[in-house]
């Protein structure tokens, strides 16, 4: 389809799961801006031209959600003739021939291999007038090389990898994203000075297996190359990296985060289960021991850094006494965060047909235990906070009473979330103040006094012209406003991939 031809054709893309899929829907925004469609305001609810689902296959019921989201836009497209709806991401590689058959309604479907190509099928679904469905086996493109609209004008994810060789028992994204495949160095670095010139001042490295980066090109310490790399980037700040494995992260890895000062001081790292029978089960390559080495190494050369987690309650065989070794270990890593999960089936994966299916109560009750104890460990570890003065980057749309309190929120260097006092002098997004923390709850932090000092940035430059391109459109050209704000600091808000 030609620019002219899907001129003021709106577009909504819907995105489920990990960090790799908002990154996916980025490029696919890109893609349908750079061929002509605008796009649909937020709050749009299937009242656009084309609607996107960018699935997720993790969860148990990812499918009925997803039939269920069809089936309440079937209506919508009986009554809009030209209405388009495509479905892409890790269900649509895993279920390609159900999902036309369940909602013959759907023009297109594609998979994680070949998310370029989803204009070319909208515009042939319209002209043959029939669903398209083309599913590719291996990686057509990467997809940093792709056009991208970017939610956020100050903070952008870089991918270096994707794909993992990793045989998780819980893990079905192997499958259905393919082999690790890795980035040339040169490639990476030159997307990040190419944000940077744009305004960008953090970046996110993103990879279903981050640290593992260069096994593909045959380089075992390339990631701390890569980490020591950019902080030779000038206008670079931050730098972080989403989701290490335990088996892969070296010294070497943890020399670089603490001698790059532009590598910030926050570590998530997936523990998944403290038993080391469970883990055994899980195919995971390393032990309890092993894991609390690494934060004892991470923690020793970085003191300040922040550490956070997924956790997995309930994996098939799990007993009480291997509840209690995670337990123990979480009070041993006093992570600032967790992300803690009831085990539940992902069709496909080998720990699905596993005896020992623990009883949903039982799953449910050790839930809770372990949600009470990080719950009481994350509100210790803020407290600690109290009394430092930290520099923050201020975000939009992350504190949802500001508006009510008059405050402004951000993150610290270690991501962690930050209410503070708006300041008499203007600030934006992007900008960065330096407050004095007052006050800590379990998941954010208070600065309740003055604003020390404000810095006005190039982010926040780009986020004011970026406001105002978007504001000056002409009515009927709807992009709605962007998005502003750093990428979700931790990669398991939606249950993740399960590949770390």
């Amino acid at each position: 389809m030609t620019a002219q031809d899907a001129l003021n054709r709106s577009y909504e893309i819907r995105t489920y799961g990990c960090q790799m899929n908002v990154h996916d829907s980025e490029r696919l925004s890109g893609l349908l801006e750079d061929a002509g469609y605008v796009r649909a305001p937020k709050d749009a609810d299937g009242d656009a031209d084309v609607v996107v689902f960018n699935t997720c296959a993790v969860r148990e019921n990812a499918d009925n959600k997803l039939y269920g989201n069809l089936g309440r836009l079937a209506p919508m497209k009986t009554q809009r003739p030209g209405m388009q709806i495509a479905v892409g991401g890790c269900l649509a590689q895993k279920d390609r021939d159900t999902i036309v058959r369940r909602a013959p309604w759907v023009d297109v479907v594609f998979g994680t291999h070949n998310i370029g190509k989803l204009p070319v099928l909208l515009e042939r679904a319209r002209i043959q007038g029939e669903a398209q469905v083309e599913i590719a086996e291996s990686l057509e493109a990467f997809p940093s090389t792709l056009p991208t609209r970017r939610e956020s004008a100050y903070a952008a994810w870089v991918s270096i990898s994707v794909g993992c060789n990793n045989t998780c028992t819980f893990c079905i994204v192997p499958a259905l994203r393919g082999k690790e495949k890795d980035r040339r160095p040169g490639d990476i670095l030159a997307e990040i000075e190419a944000l940077v010139d744009e305004g960008v001042s953090e970046v996110t490295l993103l990879g279903q297996n981050v640290n593992a980066y260069g096994s593909d090109i045959g380089d075992r310490e390339a990631f701390s190359k890569l980490l020591r790399a950019c902080g030779k980037i000038e206008g670079l700040e931050r730098v972080r990296f989403t989701s290490p494995h335990p088996r892969d992260f070296t010294d070497d890895v943890i020399s670089a985060m603490a001698e790059t000062p532009n590598v910030m001081p926050q570590l998530h790292m997936p523990m998944q289960s403290g038993s080391d029978t469970v883990l055994k089960a899980m195919r995971r390559s390393y032990r309890q021991e092993r894991f609390l080495g690494i934060i004892d190494k991470v923690r020793a050369s970085i003191p300040h850094a922040a550490i956070s987690t997924d956790i997995i309650v309930g994996f098939p065989g799990e007993t009480e006494e291997d509840f209690q070794q995670t337990l123990h270990a979480v009070r041993e890593a006093r992570f600032a965060q967790a992300f803690t999960f009831q085990y539940s089936k992902r069709p496909g994966t080998p720990a699905a047909t596993m005896d020992g299916q623990v009883p949903k109560e039982v799953v449910q009750e050790r839930y809770m235990r372990l949600s009470a104890l990080q719950e009481e460990i994350s509100w210790a570890e803020n407290k600690k906070q109290v009394g430092r003065t930290l520099d923050v980057m201020v975000a939009e749309g992350e504190g949802r009473k500001d508006g009510a309190t008059h405050r402004l929120s951000g993150r610290a260097p270690d991501s962690r979330l930050v209410h503070f006092t708006k300041p008499d002098v203007e600030v934006r997004p992007g900008d960065v103040v330096t407050v004095e923390i007052t006050y800590a709850a379990p998941h954010h932090l208070l600065a309740e006094g003055p604003t020390t000092t404000v810095r006005r940035t190039r982010s926040g430059d780009a986020w004011e012209k970026r406001t105002a391109a978007a504001s000056a459109k002409p009515a009927g050209v709807m992009l709605g406003l962007p998005g502003i704000g750093a990428p979700a600091p931790q990669p398991a808000a939606t249950g993740g991939c399960g590949c770390d």
